[in-house]
C-alpha cells in the first residue's frame, strides 16, 4: 500500500459538453443500470441519466466540503422535520448550467429530457409550507456560498398520497422510493445509537460531583443518507443529511428457528417504523409516542454528527458557538436543547453553566404559528416513559429559569405560571415553544406582522424578559425553482428584456416596471400566461378527465386544508356566484375556473369534510348546463411541488384569505405573485408586506384586520347575526345545511353549518360580504385585459424582496454569524 495514498489517488473530472454527457449516459446505462439500449425502459434511461448528473454534482460537492474544512468555516445547520425538495433532475441541470448540453446529448440518443423529467418522483419528505421553506433555504444557502447543512428524516412513505374517491380524501402510501432514489448516497458507516426508555443512574465521583448515566431501554440505529444540494452557477454543492431508522438487532434467529417467523422480525419492524411516515395520525397514544420518537431520533443523530464534525479540527467545546449555528425550524426539533445539554454534561463532562452557555449560543428558533392550540406540547408522562434523562434536564432548565424570573419579579406567581416550561394546568405538559425560547439566543417570526404579534401577544411576557431576543426574518422563496424552472416562458421573456442577473438577484426585476406600460410587452406577457393555462387545462383533462376553458379566469387556492386558511370562505363565495348565475343572465359574469388543491391531515375531520363539500359543490355545478360553461370547480389531488409548478404559472388570481392574525407568513402567496397572479387576500402574514412592496393598487385586500378581530372577540362575536342580516349568505348556508349539494344525505354538512352559525372561530361569516365585494372588484379589473396585465407585470416586478436569498442573508448576518466561503 502506498505510504501516501492521497498523492496516488487520482480521478478524472467529467466533461459537461454534449459528447461527454452522451458517453456518460451510455456508460451508466450499461455499467450502472445493467441494461442494453435495446431492452432499456424509459425508467432505465431516467436512472442512467440521473447518475450522469449526480456524477457532476459529486465533483463540486467534494470540492465544496474540502473548501469548508480548509477555511475552518462556521457552519449553519438547519434542523427540520420536513424538506419538500420536489424533483431534483432539471433543478440540478439548471443550477450547474448544463441543461442545454444534456438536452442535446439525450436527443442524439433518441431520448427527450421532458419525458425523463416526468418519470422522476417527488421526494416525499414534507407536507406544506414548512418543508418547502426549508428546501428553498437549502437552495439559497448553496447559491450564496453559505456553509449550510440540512438535517431531517428519510421518510420511506412521506406523509401520504392523496386520492379523491366519491369526493372524499383517501390516504395511500407515498411509495416514492419504490424504484430507488438516484440522488442519495447511503452512508452505513455514519450510524448512531439512539436510546428510548430505560432509566437514569445517578452517582458521585471522588470530588462529590453528581453524574448521570442513561442506561437500558431500547436502542435504534440512525443511518445517514446524503443528498447533494447545488447552488446556482457557482460550483457550491451543500449537503442534506437524512436519517433512516434501522434495527439495532434486526433478526432473532432463535425465534425463527422455533417457527416464530413474525416474532423474529418484530424488533426490526418496531425500530424502522420511526422513519416510515411523516406526521402519523396522532389521535392514538401509540402514534403520539411515535411522533416524539421521530423528533428525538433525528435530533439526537444530528447533534452527534455535528459534534463529530466539530471534533475533526477542534478539541475545545467552548469554541462550539464560534463554529456551529443550529436553527430549529419550528418546535419539532426543540428537544435538541436538552439533548445537547445531555451530550455536553453526561458524555463530555462539562459543568451546567458552561454547557448552558454553549447551548444557548448555538441554538436559534423559528416560530411558525400564532395559534396557541398549535404550539406543541408533550405530556410529562410520555417524556418520562421515552426520554427520562431529558425530562430531568428540562425540569432543571425550568427551575433555574423560574428562579431568575422570580428574583426579577418577586411575588408574581401568575407570571411564573405563564412562562414556565411546564404547564401545570390539568395534565402536566412540556411547552416546547417555551423550551425553545429559553434555550435559544434568537427567536424569529417569519413576517413583520407575525413577529409583531409574537412580541405583543403570543410571547408578550417573554419579550419583556428578553427584550431583544424576538426578531423578524420575513420568509422568502427561491426564484430558481419558482420562476426560472417552473415558468420557462416568463423566464425567457424576462431574460430577453433585462438579462439573467435577476436569477441570483431578484431585486433586478424592478427593471420590468416601465415595461408594464409597454403594449407589446404586455401582449407577450399575456400570451405566456395563456400558454401556461392551456398546458394546465391539458393536464387536468388527461389526469382528471375534466375539461376546462383556458380563456376563463383561473382563480386558485392551493395550500394545506385547514379551517384558518378558509377554503370554506372561498367555497361560500363560489356558491354565491353560482346562485347569481342561475338567477340572472350568465353572460354578465366573468367566466371562472376555481382551482383548489391541498391535503388535510389524516386526523383532521373538519378539513376532510371541507374537501368533500368542495367536490360535492363541484359536481352540482358541473351537472348544471345553465352555468357549467361559466363556472367550474376543480380539486386537484395530491398537491406537491411538481403539481404546484404546473398550477402556479397558470394562476391569474391568488386566494390568500386566512383569518387575519393566524397565518404566520405564507409562501404560496409569494410564488403566485412572482408568476404574475394578482393576490386577493386579508391583511395577514406576508400579505401585509406584499401590499407595501407591490402597491395597494395592484392587490385586492379585504376583510377584518387583526385589530378588528380582537375588537370583535372583546365585544362578543355573534356569527348568526351575519346570517340573519345577509340574504345572500343565508341562502348559501341554507343550501349547504339542507342538503342541496348532498341530496342523498341531507345532513352531511350540518357539522359545518352549525359550527359557522354558533362559533365561527375563524370569522368566515364576518368576512363573507367583504370577500364577495372584492371578488366583484377583481372581476371588473379582469374585464380590462390591458389593466389586468399591467397589474400582473407589476406584481412580478416588485417581488424582489421576497427572495429566499435575502432571507438567508438576514439569518447569516443577524442570527448565525456565518460568512460565505468563496469558491
Amino acid at each position: 500500500m502506498s505510504k501516501d495514498p492521497q498523492s496516488a489517488f487520482k480521478y478524472d473530472y467529467l466533461g459537461s459538453d454534449t459528447k461527454a454527457v452522451q458517453r456518460s449516459v451510455s456508460n451508466h446505462l450499461v455499467y450502472t443500470i445493467g441494461k442494453d439500449p435495446l431492452t432499456a425502459t424509459e425508467h432505465d434511461w431516467m436512472m442512467a441519466f440521473s447518475h450522469v448528473v449526480r456524477d457532476r454534482l459529486i465533483e463540486r460537492w467534494m470540492e465544496t466540503q474540502r473548501s469548508y474544512y480548509k477555511h475552518d468555516a462556521k457552519r449553519a445547520y438547519y434542523l427540520s422535520m420536513e424538506f419538500l425538495i420536489g424533483r431534483s433532475l432539471v433543478n440540478s441541470l439548471l443550477n450547474m448550467d448544463i441543461y442545454d448540453a444534456c438536452t442535446e446529448a439525450l436527443h442524439k440518443l433518441g431520448i427527450e429530457l421532458e419525458r425523463l423529467r416526468s418519470l422522476e418522483h417527488d421526494a416525499a419528505l414534507g407536507n406544506g409550507g414548512l418543508g418547502r421553506l426549508a428546501a428553498c433555504f437549502l437552495d439559497s444557502m448553496a447559491t450564496l456560498n453559505i456553509p449550510g447543512y440540512g438535517y431531517g428524516i428519510r421518510f420511506e412513505y412521506g406523509m401520504f398520497r392523496q386520492k379523491i374517491e366519491d369526493g372524499q380524501q383517501v390516504e395511500l402510501p407515498e411509495n416514492w422510493l419504490t424504484h430507488g432514489n438516484p440522488w442519495e448516497f447511503p452512508r452505513p458507516e455514519v450510524s448512531y445509537r439512539i436510546r428510548f426508555g430505560g432509566r437514569v443512574m445517578e452517582y458521585q465521583d471522588q470530588t462529590g460531583r453528581r453524574h448521570f448515566d442513561w442506561i437500558e431501554g431500547d436502542v435504534v440505529m440512525a443511518q445517514a443518507y446524503d443528498t447533494p444540494i447545488p447552488g446556482f452557477h457557482n460550483d457550491t454543492v451543500n449537503n442534506l443529511r437524512l436519517w433512516s431508522a434501522k434495527a439495532y438487532e434486526d433478526f432473532d434467529l432463535n425465534c425463527f428457528n422455533l417457527g416464530e417467523y413474525t416474532e423474529a422480525v418484530v424488533g426490526k419492524t418496531h425500530s424502522e417504523n420511526i422513519s416510515k411516515v411523516l406526521y402519523p395520525n396522532d389521535t392514538s397514544t401509540m402514534n403520539k409516542l411515535l411522533r416524539l420518537k421521530q423528533q428525538y431520533f433525528f435530533v439526537s443523530a444530528s447533534l452527534k454528527d455535528i459534534l463529530r464534525r466539530f471534533f475533526i479540527d477542534h478539541d475545545d467545546l467552548r469554541e462550539l458557538p464560534e463554529k456551529v449555528a443550529i436553527q430549529l425550524n419550528d418546535t419539532h426539533p426543540a428537544i435538541a436543547i436538552p439533548e445537547l445539554m445531555r451530550l455536553l454534561m453526561d458524555k463530555h463532562h462539562l459543568e451546567w453553566q458552561p454547557a448552558w452557555d454553549i447551548t444557548t449560543r448555538v441554538f436559534s428558533y423559528t416560530n411558525h404559528t400564532l395559534l396557541p392550540e398549535a404550539l406543541e406540547t408533550w405530556p410529562v408522562h410520555i417524556l418520562e416513559q421515552l426520554l427520562p434523562r431529558h425530562l430531568q434536564l428540562i425540569y432543571e432548565i425550568n427551575r433555574r429559569f423560574l428562579l431568575m424570573l422570580g428574583h426579577l419579579n418577586p411575588g408574581d406567581m401568575d407570571l411564573l405560571h405563564r412562562l414556565s416550561i411546564i404547564d401545570d394546568g390539568g395534565e402536566r405538559r412540556i411547552r416546547m415553544a417555551h423550551l425553545a425560547i429559553v434555550g435559544s439566543h434568537r427567536v424569529n417570526g417569519v413576517s413583520a406582522l407575525h413577529s409583531e404579534l409574537l412580541r405583543k401577544y403570543t410571547f408578550r411576557d417573554f419579550n419583556r424578559y428578553y427584550p431583544n431576543k424576538i426578531m423578524n426574518v420575513t420568509n422568502g422563496i427561491t426564484p430558481r425553482r419558482w420562476l426560472y424552472l417552473s415558468n420557462k416562458g416568463l423566464s425567457k421573456l424576462i431574460c430577453d428584456a433585462i438579462g439573467s442577473d435577476w436569477i441570483k438577484d431578484l431585486d433586478q426585476l424592478k427593471q420590468l416596471e416601465p415595461l408594464a406600460d409597454d403594449a407589446l410587452f404586455r401582449e407577450r406577457f399575456a400570451a405566456i400566461k395563456l400558454a401556461n393555462k392551456k398546458k394546465l387545462a391539458t393536464q387536468i383533462n388527461y389526469y382528471l378527465k375534466r375539461e376546462i376553458d383556458p380563456h376563463t379566469l383561473f382563480d386558485v387556492q392551493v395550500k394545506r386544508i385547514h379551517e384558518y386558511k378558509r377554503q370554506l370562505l372561498n367555497l361560500l363565495r363560489t356558491i354565491a356566484l353560482y346562485n347569481r348565475l342561475t338567477d340572472t343572465d350568465a353572460k354578465k359574469f366573468v367566466p371562472r375556473t376555481i382551482i383548489f388543491g391541498g391535503k388535510a391531515a389524516p386526523g383532521y375531520a373538519m378539513a376532510k369534510l371541507i374537501i368533500r363539500l368542495i367536490n360535492d359543490v363541484a359536481d352540482v355545478i358541473d351537472n348544471d348546463p345553465a352555468v357549467s360553461d361559466r363556472l367550474k370547480i376543480i380539486f386537484i389531488p395530491n398537491y406537491d411541488v411538481t403539481t404546484a409548478s404546473d398550477i402556479i404559472p397558470a394562476a391569474e388570481l391568488s386566494q390568500q384569505i386566512s383569518t387575519a392574525g393566524m397565518e404566520a407568513s405564507g409562501t404560496g402567496n409569494m410564488k403566485l405573485a412572482l408568476n404574475g397572479a394578482l393576490t386577493m387576500g386579508t391583511m395577514d402574514g406576508a400579505n401585509v408586506e406584499m401590499q407595501q412592496h407591490i402597491g395597494s393598487d395592484n392587490i385586492f385586500i379585504f376583510g377584518h384586520t387583526t385589530k378588528d378581530i380582537e375588537r370583535l372577540n372583546i365585544q362578543g362575536y355573534n356569527p348568526r347575526s351575519h346570517y340573519e342580516t345577509n340574504a345572500c349568505l343565508r341562502r348559501v348556508i341554507d343550501m349547504i345545511a339542507n342538503g342541496y349539494f348532498s341530496p342523498e344525505e341531507p345532513d352531511r354538512y350540518r357539522t359545518i353549518t352549525d359550527n359557522l352559525l354558533n362559533a365561527d372561530h375563524f370569522k368566515v361569516l364576518a368576512d363573507f360580504q367583504s370577500y364577495l365585494d372584492i371578488s366583484d372588484q377583481a372581476d371588473k379589473a379582469y374585464r380590462t385585459p390591458d389593466e389586468w396585465d399591467r397589474m400582473a407585470i407589476l406584481n412580478t416586478a416588485r417581488m424582489g424582496y421576497f427572495s429566499s436569498d435575502r432571507t438567508i442573508q438576514e439569518y447569516a448576518q443577524k442570527v448565525w454569524n456565518v460568512a460565505p466561503v468563496p469558491r
